[in-house]
């Protein structure tokens, strides 16, 4: 379960290291994602995703180059999200180029971390970007969970897509799911490889087989 006053603490530190001063208060920075993370259509995309995903860049922070700028772009990544919208990652892009900049952040840090928040439109980070590795590994994580945690993903992701048809969500995610196991790689850190790829596989390909049965 998300703990939002650790989560603040979470963020408040975050930017700090990355901002090299103490104003303006980033409490107000934090509880505006923290309502945006809280807003009732969500429901895998929640403050436990975000959660999770900060805890997979704690994870793998020592692959990063910057793991804070990394962190920053993980609490915009899904800042702005509407099932039913196509833009949500642009649009968190954007939340952080307007956010971060009246928060203490360069506008060199503000660029990076709008960019790794576009990234995740493809989860496809060149061989030598280091922190886009570490933030597309993050997201991608829930994909290598145990059983039972994988299936609670499932359930939470087609309750977001409630208003799609059966058959249209099925034919849908089957096409997803068929475009993540063609690709080489899910996972770019070496952590992510030696981990986390194979359990990945094997939860999409049960999942792929149970849509198509």
């Amino acid at each position: 379960m998300a703990d939002p006053d650790a989560l603040r603490t979470r963020w408040s530190h975050a930017l700090d290291r990355s901002r090299g001063t103490a104003t303006p208060d980033p409490a107000p920075y934090a509880d505006n994602l923290l309502a945006r993370w809280s807003e009732p259509q969500r429901r895998y995309h929640t403050l436990d995703h975000l959660t999770a995903v900060l805890d997979h860049v704690d994870v793998l922070e020592k692959a990063a180059d910057d793991p804070d700028l990394v962190r920053l772009a993980a609490w915009f990544h899904d800042a702005v999200y509407l099932p039913d919208r196509s833009e949500n990652e642009e649009r968190s892009a954007r939340l952080a180029e307007r956010a971060l900049p009246e928060a203490g952040l360069s506008a060199t840090a503000t660029a990076e971390v709008a960019r790794l928040v576009r990234l995740t439109v493809t989860h496809a980070p060149a061989a030598d970007d280091a922190n886009g590795q570490v933030l597309c590994d993050a997201d991608l994580a829930v994909l290598a969970s145990s059983a039972d945690a994988y299936a609670a993903y499932t359930a939470a992701v087609r309750e977001e897509y409630a208003f799609v048809p059966p058959d249209a969500f099925r034919e849908g995610r089957a096409a997803i799911l068929r475009q993540l196991l063609d690709l080489p790689r899910l996972f770019h850190t070496p952590y992510g490889t030696r981990e986390w790829e194979g359990p990945a596989r094997h939860n999409l390909t049960a999942e792929l087989d149970r849509l198509t049965a």
